[in-house]
């Protein structure tokens, strides 16, 4: 099947995580009862969704000189992503997300941006034959919003659609929202945004006016487990989800997008792609974690076939 390339840009953490019955207390030490490290940030964790997918993939991204950034790029090419744009940054950790899991599933991040803070507008420069070459740019808010800025402007020059997944929630520009072909925001990434609060149906279509008035074509407004309020050219619908027994909701919404845009650039049309997309986003939580939940092009495919 001939797909369209894609060029993803975005960050990597290493996630550390470790289970505990409570939160410490300032000056406590709390002995903890499972430990793991995986591997996360939004970009690399879309990029995996797109790769385990099936698409022709490029990812843009920085990690540190260090022993774990060589791992994660060594794992990001097992999920069949062309890593070369993946630069190894001199004198910087890769990203670290400390994260505290309590006996109630409530969690306590911290994180360290690291070699993520050194994906600039200059060193997007450097990329920008990936930009141009590819049929979609897709981007999340976890890298520098200057360079998230640069590289839209590279795909305009070149035709390369851009998708924002505008995650973690902040408000943007509309210079930037003006270069943008799709947005896939959650209801209070769309809140911020637009300045609709989002309950139902009727909010979500008019959150997506605000957003095409700003000059996009197409809106995606991710709902829970509702589905997805999708808009294109001001005409919209709810695509409802599957409904599964969720383990944790990490990583759903970054499998839903790498997925989704994965389908569209092999010719499905959008009512279809956003059904594969909850598909993959359905089976990523049903397991722990987050790129370990992300799940492959046939499993996706055969849990589709099990809903007909």
């Amino acid at each position: 099947m001939k797909t369209g390339k894609l060029a993803v840009l975005g960050s990597i953490n290493a996630d550390h995580i470790l289970n505990l019955t409570t939160f410490p207390r300032p000056g406590e030490t709390v002995i903890g009862k499972q430990y793991q490290v995986a591997f996360g940030g939004k970009g690399a964790n879309q990029a995996v969704a797109a790769g385990r997918s099936g698409a022709d993939i490029s990812f843009i991204a920085c990690v540190g000189e260090d022993d774990i950034g060589q791992r994660i790029r060594q794992q990001l090419a097992e999920d069949n992503i062309d890593v070369s744009p993946v630069t190894a940054v001199p004198g910087e950790s890769t990203g670290v997300a400390l994260i505290f899991v309590n006996g109630e599933g409530e969690n306590s991040i911290g994180i360290h941006a690291g070699a993520n803070a050194s994906l600039t507008p200059a060193r997007v420069q450097k990329h920008q034959q990936t930009i141009a070459d590819a049929n979609a740019l897709l981007m999340q808010l976890e890298s520098p919003l200057d360079s998230v800025l640069a590289a839209a402007q590279i795909a305009q020059q070149h035709q390369t659609k851009v998708i924002l997944n505008p995650a973690p929630a902040t408000k943007l520009s509309d210079e930037l929202l003006s270069l943008i072909d799709m947005i896939t925001p959650n209801e209070t990434e769309a809140e911020i945004l637009t300045g609709v609060h989002i309950e139902s149906d009727e909010d979500a279509a008019q959150a997506a006016a605000v957003l095409h008035d700003k000059g996009i074509p197409s809106v995606l407004i991710t709902l829970g487990s509702r589905g997805v309020w999708l808009s294109e050219e001001g005409r919209g619908e709810r695509i409802a989800g599957f409904k599964v027994d969720a383990v944790d909701t990490i990583a759903a919404g970054d499998t839903f997008n790498g997925a989704l845009i994965t389908a569209l650039l092999e010719g499905m049309a959008m009512p279809q792609a956003v059904r594969f997309a909850h598909a993959a986003a359905a089976i990523a939580v049903t397991r722990p974690g987050a790129q370990p939940s992300v799940p492959w092009r046939e499993e996706t495919d055969s849990f589709l076939l099990r809903q007909e």
